[in-house]
């Protein structure tokens, strides 16, 4: 058999594996909440290996090896700021949400948990509702395309073969078990793929620095090759460190990866989770970088070989393992990184069906349609979603890493500001929160497209994420002092949420009665 072919049966086991574990899950799903959030049953460590590989996609395989392999470990400040705010994240977000969500109304979106935390009433509730329907579907769409772009691409390097039929082969296979498997299938085949990415990127490096002779030895050849290579502050600017270590912010904000916190056991599994997501996001960040330095000392040396990539070095992760491996061994490690890009693919279609059903269709229907009915409203706009994006995604030229980066700073800063501030302050209102959410998003955007300046070493070179960040946590906080007023019900709920985050032990009934005193915004 050639190489190729041994390649083709390594993903054709990956895709058979995905597909069974998609059909497994659909047994499980018997209605919405089912179908988007599990019915809030997974444990701790596939709560925390699902969240980690929805968070990494192919940026983690394929962008930062590039980046570090170009740059040097200047780039790697991205990484450190991404596994900082991932701990912060578990340790304050997850425990307080997964109590909170329950507490308020039972939310099984996030949409519906700002809702109920904030006690929004008629037309407020419909805003508030409907602009975090709009703006989850606007950048997921563009989320998922981006995926599909990247598999495709993927294909095409890989394999040689035509851009548009691996989109369309990688999506499909991702859209047929998401559809059928709703939060649970793509949470458990998150938890296979993640673990598939840990092997391949400790296999990776490790081969490699046995090939060399050595940690000594490829340190050596990488600071023959690039004398900066190995320094984390040759050639950064202060801004250029703050902007990337900012890309920790976004966790607080981002709907596929906090949803896991929702769909927990109990609050107090948060601590488990967070050991074991950390240990998880350490190990594959470690092994990212390390495949970067392996890498060039391997090509540095080694001038019969060549990176497939030459211009921004994305493929050398596939290259060595090509080089390395046998082609059977090799196709599973290609095989990691379809599973980086299809983890978050699925995890964002369930939100984006989430959204769209929950958050928007819901609010238009007036009489409450059955949970089998429900069940196929949430599998049909996963397949919209899906068309949709894939109709974007038909674009090959598509800036994906770019697109990804804008994404990442417009959930975190039209999110992330709310979240903290809802779990945390109880004098958060209906009007703060929304303002908060809507001056995150657009100073985002602003900033990407009008105000900021990517080549600036000064201010205006500030990665998006900053000044929208600050933005939504200033205006929610202001206007939030301007609108308060006391409400028992929210004290109360608050109170109940922060035992509950603490104890594991749920409320009296009485923490969830209807309010007596007070008024809302």
């Amino acid at each position: 058999m050639t190489d190729q072919t041994y390649q083709y049966i390594a993903i054709g086991i990956y895709f058979l594996g995905m597909i069974a574990i998609g059909l497994w899950a659909s047994t499980k799903n018997k209605d919405a909440e089912d179908y988007m959030l599990g019915g809030r049953s997974l444990r701790p460590s596939v709560a925390a290996l699902s969240a980690g590989a929805s968070d990494m996609s192919g940026w983690l395989v394929m962008g930062l090896p590039g980046a570090i392999y170009i740059a040097g470990l200047l780039d790697a400040w991205m990484a450190i700021g991404l596994t900082i705010g991932a701990w912060v994240n578990w340790k304050i977000v997850a425990p307080r949400l997964r109590a909170y969500s329950e507490i308020a109304g039972n939310a099984i979106t996030l949409p519906s948990f700002f809702d109920n935390r904030l006690k929004a009433h008629g037309l407020s509730s419909r805003i508030l509702r409907v602009s975090c329907g709009i703006i989850i579907l606007l950048f997921f769409i563009f989320y998922v395309s981006s995926g599909m772009v990247a598999g495709g691409k993927f294909y095409q390097t890989a394999f040689g073969g035509d851009y548009l039929f691996g989109m369309l082969i990688i999506a499909a296979v991702t859209v047929f078990y998401t559809f059928f498997g709703g939060f649970l299938g793509a949470t458990f085949t998150d938890v296979a793929q993640g673990l598939l990415i840990l092997v391949a990127l400790i296999a990776v490096p490790v081969v490699a620095l046995f090939e060399f002779g050595g940690p000594t030895e490829v340190f050596d050849a990488v600071r023959a090759a690039n004398p900066d290579a190995l320094s984390l502050t040759a050639g950064a600017t202060a801004v250029a460190v703050i902007s990337s270590l900012a890309w920790g912010l976004g966790y607080f904000g981002q709907p596929h990866i906090v949803v896991r916190f929702m769909a927990l056991r109990k609050p107090t599994d948060a601590p488990t989770g967070r050991r074991v997501g950390i240990s998880w996001m350490i190990l594959v960040v470690l092994g990212t970088i390390s495949t970067a330095l392996t890498g060039i000392a391997y090509f540095s040396t080694h001038p019969e070989a060549s990176l497939t990539d030459t211009q921004s070095a994305e493929t050398v992760f596939l290259d060595l393992s090509q080089i390395l491996f046998h082609p059977l061994v090799a196709g599973f490690v290609l095989a990691a990184v379809l599973a980086a890009i299809m983890s978050t693919v699925s995890s964002q279609l369930i939100v984006s069906s989430s959204a769209a059903v929950e958050d928007l269709a819901m609010l238009l229907i007036k009489r409450k349609p059955t949970p089998r009915t429900q069940l196929w409203m949430s599998r049909s706009s996963v397949l919209i979603v899906a068309i949709i994006a894939a109709l974007i995604a038909l674009d090959d030229q598509a800036a994906v890493l770019d697109l990804v980066s804008f994404a990442w700073a417009g959930f975190g800063a039209a999110f992330g500001p709310l979240m903290l501030l809802s779990l945390f302050w109880r004098k958060l209102t209906a009007t703060g929160g929304l303002l908060s959410m809507l001056s995150g998003a657009i100073v985002t955007i602003l900033w990407a497209y009008v105000i900021g300046d990517p080549e600036s070493t000064g201010i205006l070179g500030l990665y998006e994420m900053v000044p929208g960040f600050a933005a939504g946590l200033i205006v929610g906080i202001v206007a939030s002092l301007a609108t308060y007023r006391p409400s028992e019900r929210v004290e109360r709920e608050f109170a109940a949420a922060r035992v509950f985050a603490r104890t594991g032990d749920f409320p009296a009934p009485e923490a969830r009665e209807p309010e007596s005193v007070g008024s809302r915004d």
